[in-house]
């Protein structure tokens, strides 16, 4: 049976653009042949394709502009069987994103998010869906921050990913990191070793599970009902085009297989191959494989 998950996170229209390498030198114009892509992506759209790819009913929330990219994202969304009812024409215009890309799958991201952040969602309006799902995907943008209070508070299990973190007390992260069940992050920029910061965010905010993506060595898993750290390594099989959206998919594929019953570890295990086959693709919104394709690789 398929679980139903709320979605509230960011939609834009994504450029990705293959560079030789970093640093860039200056040169007036490059060729890179087929280099240059442009889709729909956003961390909620992201969240949203992999879930409906894995068999979930999403119910997605977020803004866009009323202009040529919205009708796109829209247009897009729809084509994959995710309803748009609940996403809001109100910014002055619709966010973009431009991702430069080398061979080794580094990357570097240029996000253009408009007047996104100043508006924000009335949790009130967001009732019948919180009580309906079975989880709330709750992105750390500005608009989510008194959702994902009142997500909490209604006992519904949440979810959030903070991306990159410098500091266990980050201002901006904080209302995310109080609030959530499920808490994932990256390993980029880190002030100590990965474990113990993770243990860190443990003593600090007591989330159930917590995840720490770690790029080509897999990922760090903390389960506080068991209190161990558990190192998954990365998909072995996996062909590396463009790691933009990797974390995306680690994130929604986890927690797929978590709200299903699985353990935190078991989920995890399937993640990693999700991820793994998502960065063969190029961009961060598409690539996404369905469970048949996970279990054959998990089965080996």
């Amino acid at each position: 049976m398929s679980a139903k998950i709320l979605v509230s996170g960011l939609l834009n229209v994504e450029t990705t653009v293959s560079v030789r390498g970093f640093p860039i030198n200056y040169y007036p114009i490059d060729y890179p042949f087929f280099g240059v892509n442009s889709n729909v992506a956003g961390v909620g759209c992201n969240i949203a394709k992999a879930l409906t790819a894995l068999g979930d009913n999403v119910i997605l929330n977020s803004f866009v502009g009323s202009d040529f990219e919205a009708d796109r994202i829209i247009s897009d969304l729809e084509s994959h069987g995710i309803s748009t009812g609940g996403v809001k024409r109100e910014l002055k215009s619709t966010p973009v994103s431009v991702i430069l890309f080398d061979p080794d799958g580094r990357r570097q991201v240029y996000c253009d998010l408009k007047d996104i952040q100043e508006h924000t969602v009335n949790p009130e309006s967001m009732t019948e869906a919180l009580v309906t799902a079975d989880a709330a995907v709750l992105c750390n943008i500005n608009f989510n921050r008194e959702l994902i209070k009142e997500a909490r508070r209604m006992n519904k299990l949440t979810a959030t990913d903070v991306h990159v973190l410098r500091t266990v007390e980050d201002d901006y992260n904080r209302d995310f990191m109080e609030n959530a069940d499920i808490l994932f992050l990256s390993d980029e920029g880190l002030p100590c070793p990965a474990d113990e910061f993770i243990r860190r965010l443990n003593a600090r905010y007591h989330n159930s599970v917590i995840v720490m993506g770690l790029g080509a060595k897999g990922a760090l898993l903390l389960d506080s009902a068991q209190n161990r750290l558990v190192h998954v390594a990365a998909y072995a099989g996996a062909k590396v085009v463009n790691t933009v959206g990797a974390g995306d998919s680690l994130f929604s594929s986890f927690l797929h297989y978590y709200v299903k019953g699985m353990s935190a570890e078991d989920s995890l295990r399937r993640a990693v191959v999700f991820a793994g086959i998502k960065i063969g693709f190029n961009g961060a919104g598409i690539g996404f494989c369905g469970e048949d394709e996970i279990e054959a690789v998990i089965c080996r």
